[in-house]
């Protein structure tokens, strides 16, 4: 089996981030594929809408034989298995307990309608790029 290199963006802003990014984490770490690197934990504002929380953000290296569209089904249950009831459509984002991004997977690009890799707005969302850069930089 090839493993892939897939980088994933945490975020969290209902409950406790730090704890909700740890167990995010080990969920991934047992369905998806082996973390090897994880970044630091950075709190941030929200990003493209208002409240009160602030989020707790992380990127991590997750090393994989899923498929992309495998990660995506799997990573979207994780949401869902730690709360998530709805995703953002169209910039229309709100407080959640956790949110998983595709950012990178090995040099693959993507683009159908529900799944784009590179993540297309990475290099607009500082609490994205310096915890990317942090781990790829290793």
């Amino acid at each position: 089996m090839i493993n892939h290199q897939v980088y994933l963006g945490l975020g969290s802003n209902l409950g406790d981030g730090r704890k909700n990014l740890e167990r995010a984490i080990r969920l991934i770490d047992d369905r998806v594929g082996q973390v090897t690197r994880q970044s630091s934990f950075i709190e941030t504002e929200p990003w493209g809408f208002e409240s009160p929380n602030k989020f707790m953000n992380a990127v991590i290296l997750c090393e994989t034989t899923k498929t992309p569209r495998e990660v995506l089904k799997l990573t979207q249950q994780i949401e869902r298995d730690m709360g998530r009831r709805k995703k953002s459509v169209a910039g229309g984002y709100a407080d959640r307990p956790i949110d998983i991004d595709i950012l990178l997977y090995d040099d693959l690009n993507v683009d159908e309608p529900d799944l784009k890799i590179p993540h297309p707005l990475m290099h607009e969302r500082d609490f994205v790029m310096r915890p990317l850069n942090e781990i790829k930089l290793l």
